[in-house]
């Protein structure tokens, strides 16, 4: 069965963006995108929400033709037209989108409909929504994190309306030279 890893920047105190939806705070640089790189080629599938699928859309599908694009643009456009999406939305439809799946209700069923289908693994790119959602249906396998080193002290929290504990196994840790820690985590089953 295929897992579903969400893959968050967040604060050292748990914030995936400031009050406003802010992620200037989140630290990246070459070092970061090579080593992100890596693991997202290995990936057919790519989750969003609404609001970061918009993002995404308005500027991956061009970024690598442009004459100043960087490597790392011409890399991740080529991934980003070849991966499938899936939205969770209520507001979008699916008319004329490539290779994108809308979900608009029965997320669940939906969910683990896919994750029976042949594929690798489902990186869920920010979207702290939508990962609310589906942390609360119990849908996520596992977290990425880039702890970047700033305390926030106020923002949209990762880790919210948790009604029960949710057990992890630490897999690997990296430290960057700019400071920012990845936590790659898988959840331990009940």
């Amino acid at each position: 069965m295929r897992k579903i890893i969400s893959f968050m920047h967040i604060s050292l105190d748990g914030f995936v963006a400031g009050p406003n939806g802010e992620m200037n705070w989140i630290h990246v640089d070459e070092e970061i995108f090579d080593h992100v790189g890596k693991r997202i080629s290995e990936t057919d599938t790519a989750l969003y929400g609404r609001v970061t699928y918009q993002m995404m859309e308005a500027y991956w599908p061009n970024a690598g033709d442009k004459p100043n694009a960087s490597q790392h643009d011409i890399n991740h456009s080529k991934w980003y037209n070849n991966a499938h999406k899936i939205v969770l939305s209520t507001t979008m439809n699916g008319a004329g989108l490539t290779n994108t799946t809308i979900i608009g209700d029965n997320i669940s069923n939906e969910i683990n409909k896919i994750k029976q289908v042949t594929g690798s693994e489902i990186l869920v790119f920010g979207s702290p929504k939508a990962t609310h959602s589906l942390i609360q249906q119990n849908l996520i396998d596992g977290y990425w994190l880039f702890v970047n080193p700033i305390i926030l002290g106020q923002g949209i929290p990762l880790f919210t309306g948790i009604k029960d504990k949710i057990n992890l196994k630490l897999l690997s840790t990296r430290q960057f030279a700019s400071g920012v820690t990845e936590l790659n985590y898988n959840l331990l089953k009940k």
